[in-house]
């Protein structure tokens, strides 16, 4: 099984910094389900309120089936977030593992 990598790259405005900041904290704490090894953010090292958020999971199966697996919390912080980010500043990258 191929583990995938899901990252979601993008800006947030700067007066809603410290706002996003306690959101993330939060999800950091809320965001677990089967097959996921890991969720972490970060912050991009010379650019200001440009952040990731990057899911580890241990198949293609455990990714696909992420979503099915939500909280209603979970959901209401990710509505909270969107609107905390800049419009078009958001990309999107799955990678899957290469097996030999």
């Amino acid at each position: 099984m191929s583990k995938v990598i899901f990252s979601i790259r993008y800006h947030v405005f700067p007066e809603r910094r410290q706002e996003y900041l306690d959101v993330i904290r939060e999800l950091k704490n809320l965001v677990k389900a089967e097959g996921l090894d890991g969720y972490s953010v970060y912050e991009q090292k010379n650019k200001p309120n440009n952040f990731e958020e990057i899911y580890v999971f241990n198949s293609e199966e455990a990714f696909e089936n992420f979503d099915d697996n939500q909280d209603e919390r979970i959901d209401l912080l990710m509505t909270k977030l969107s609107d905390m980010i800049k419009e078009q500043s958001t990309q999107y990258t799955t990678l899957l593992e290469v097996n030999n």
